[in-house]
């Protein structure tokens, strides 16, 4: 029995080290069509003549400015998953829904509503990470404390 538990555990400690290693490279291909995609629109001068022309072409080149900057936002979610940047991703994503998109007024309102609340969350769990750091930090102190009484 306990060489089964033994070999289970080794298997998990292997899967979590296949995972780590997948998201490095999903990371990785993020950041190839990050860097390509830049490439691409600084490549094309000829997109800054059409933004002197047509008004239109500007909503296109925002297009492409927020899906790099979502992809740069996606790149930092993977190299340091935390449910803190996942709701930035998602501010990012509503945003670019509600500047980018053809949207209704009742839209707009629920796209700013949904950024509101995505931000309170953002805070709440930076308070609660602070509190919890703070318990952390002051248990590791208390030892020290009570040794030195104990001098």
């Amino acid at each position: 029995m306990r060489d089964s538990m033994k070999q289970l555990e080794k298997m998990r400690r292997i899967i979590q080290k296949i995972c780590v290693l997948l998201d490095l490279v999903a990371a990785v291909l993020v950041l190839v069509a990050i860097l390509l995609s830049i490439a691409s629109i600084v490549r094309d001068v000829s997109v800054f003549q059409r933004l002197l022309t047509d008004a239109s072409e500007f909503k296109r080149y925002l297009e492409q400015i927020f899906m790099l900057v979502i992809g740069i936002e996606f790149l930092g979610m993977l190299c340091r998953p935390s449910s803190e940047n996942v709701i930035e991703v998602l501010i990012f994503l509503v945003a670019r829904h509600m500047i980018v998109g053809d949207t209704t007024p009742y839209q707009d309102f629920v796209s700013v509503i949904s950024v509101a609340l995505l931000c309170v969350v953002r805070r709440y769990l930076r308070v609660s990470g602070e509190k919890q750091k703070e318990k952390l930090t002051e248990k590791n102190k208390q030892p020290d404390e009570k040794n030195e009484d104990a001098l």
